[in-house]
């Protein structure tokens, strides 16, 4: 079955653009356009489709404003987030509030359809360059007994020990394995035990969409 896809941007040749590549992909339909965001909004709460493409700065509802209430509509439509903005805030910003990848307008056809694939299949997906600078930017919270939440799974209460947060703040660093297990006096198979529990304790598969959680939870902030 084809992703379906919606793009909701105000400017009517770069939705003819992106049409006409994806259309190329026998496994990607177009199901609808929009030029703003509050008919964005409407379509997709109406149409239901399994990817956005949005833009940002259209006009009426902006971008961030059309994530914000899809989230509250409860809408399982995934958003990717195609923008000329590559300020690490409002990426964060993007993230904290639903969106599922983001990408500048003058991507790659090719980056910009595996981005649709990864995001469809439950992943993340931010510009390559975007992503290693806004984890490298990234710092935990160490002060864990003050935190207010605490990691919910399947019903069980599970904290995340001082160690994990350690590694949480190793992988925001791009830190491999091995470095990882240097800068902790530990070895590879504990960092990578570590990295087992992490990932079932917040409900995630890789690096990345641990990330964006603790993002959205307020483990880890911006320096």
């Amino acid at each position: 079955m084809a992703i379906r896809i919606l793009i909701a941007d105000d400017h009517a040749l770069l939705r003819q653009g992106i049409k006409r590549v994806l259309n190329f992909e026998d496994d990607l339909e177009v199901v609808g356009e929009a030029g703003d965001g509050q008919d964005a909004l409407a379509r997709t709460l109406v149409v239901q489709p399994d990817i956005l493409l949005l833009d940002l700065n259209m006009p009426g509802l902006k971008g961030l404003d059309v994530l914000k209430q899809l989230v509250v509509a409860k809408c399982k439509t995934k958003v990717l987030v195609l923008s000329i903005h590559d300020s690490d805030n409002y990426v964060l910003e993007l993230l904290k509030n639903g969106a599922a990848g983001y990408l500048l307008k003058d991507v790659e056809p090719a980056m910009l359809i595996k981005a649709i694939h990864i995001v469809h299949e439950g992943g993340f997906y931010i510009y390559p360059e975007l992503e290693e600078r806004i984890f490298g930017s990234l710092k935990v919270n160490t002060d864990i007994q003050a935190l207010a939440k605490e990691i919910w799974r399947e019903g069980h209460n599970e904290r995340l020990t001082e160690r994990e947060m350690d590694v949480l703040q190793c992988i925001s660093e791009g830190c491999s394995n091995q470095v990882i297990a240097q800068r902790l006096f530990v070895s590879e198979k504990t960092v990578k035990n570590h990295l087992t529990n992490i990932f079932r304790k917040l409900g995630v598969n890789d690096r990345t969409q641990a990330l964006i959680y603790v993002l959205r939870n307020n483990i880890m902030h911006l320096e």
